[in-house]
């Protein structure tokens, strides 16, 4: 396989075969995100996607059961294409449990109804889509190319096409000025969808970042240890949407896992346990990596 650059996947893909389907990202302007800032975007012509997949199989055996295709927002490749390799994923490798990719709210509601189910059909069991909030002002100041309207739209067809919906909520990112407003505005959204699995993530300033400059500038309130266990305390405490919780991330002070509602309880009383040791017993809030 050929790979460019660092490639990223999400920590449920540990264990799927990573095929790199685009290089980059087509938005790249997320103020929080340094992930893809080294890289142009490009999508790799399909011929090229199949010669990896070949030299997969070659090396692993037809017996691969899971497939992830990075890069970021591989969902923007014409269906058609999309159709086609997942369809030769499935001819390769005959066990196939899951195919997956990476999709934000922008570029699946390119993606019409009848698409997204073509894909379904295809073969395409999950999409991963960080829409890191609910809230209107921090989705714009973060610039995630999204608003909550469009992301609960993205949410449903994905939901409608029968495609699982891997949601990513980022605590900490409304600063102290927004928490209440990005915990509660981030719960509702996700009550609209009902996606199978929610996931958190803790913001860590990044270098090369427009938030990092504003968190060293002064200008963005980062959470302390605490104010972010008590921000997902809040975020759960709305949660209503019958998902799988998974805070399956080393940026995060608190794993809290479990089904929502029936393990609510188990979840307050880790985060409680918590806020009682002292904030210099946590990692500072600036350090560790995303």
């Amino acid at each position: 396989m050929r790979y460019e650059g660092v490639v990223y996947r999400p920590p449920s893909e540990a264990n799927s075969l990573l095929i790199q389907a685009t290089i980059g990202c087509p938005h790249n302007k997320c103020a929080f995100c340094a992930m893809y800032k080294d890289k142009n975007f490009r999508i790799r012509p399909v011929e090229e996607i199949k010669a990896d997949l070949r030299v997969a199989q070659a090396q692993y055996g037809p017996n691969v059961d899971t497939v992830f295709f990075p890069d970021g927002n591989t969902i923007i490749m014409r269906t058609e294409q999309l159709e086609e390799i997942f369809r030769y994923t499935r001819q390769l490798f005959p066990n196939m449990e899951r195919i997956t990719l990476y999709g934000s709210t922008q570029f699946i509601n390119r993606k019409s109804k009848e698409e997204l189910e073509r894909l379904k059909e295809a073969g395409l069991s999950r999409i991963h889509c960080g829409i890191e909030s609910g809230d209107d002002i921090t989705l714009s100041r973060i610039c995630k190319g999204a608003d909550a309207a469009a992301v609960i739209a993205a949410g449903q067809k994905v939901r409608t096409a029968g495609i699982e919906l891997s949601e990513y909520i980022l605590i900490g990112i409304g600063g102290r000025e927004r928490t209440k407003e990005h915990a509660i505005a981030s719960a509702r959204v996700l009550n609209e969808l009902n996606p199978e699995f929610v996931r958190l993530r803790t913001f860590i300033p990044m270098e090369g970042t427009v938030m990092y400059e504003r968190w060293a500038a002064g200008e963005f309130g980062l959470l302390s240890p605490h104010e972010a266990l008590r921000e997902t305390e809040l975020f759960i405490t709305n949660l209503q949407a019958a998902s799988l919780l998974y805070s399956d991330h080393a940026s995060n002070y608190a794993y809290v896992n479990g089904r929502i509602p029936e393990d609510k309880p188990v979840m307050f009383s880790t985060i409680h346990k918590l806020l009682a040791m002292p904030e210099e017993s946590f990692r500072p809030p600036e350090s560790g990596g995303l």
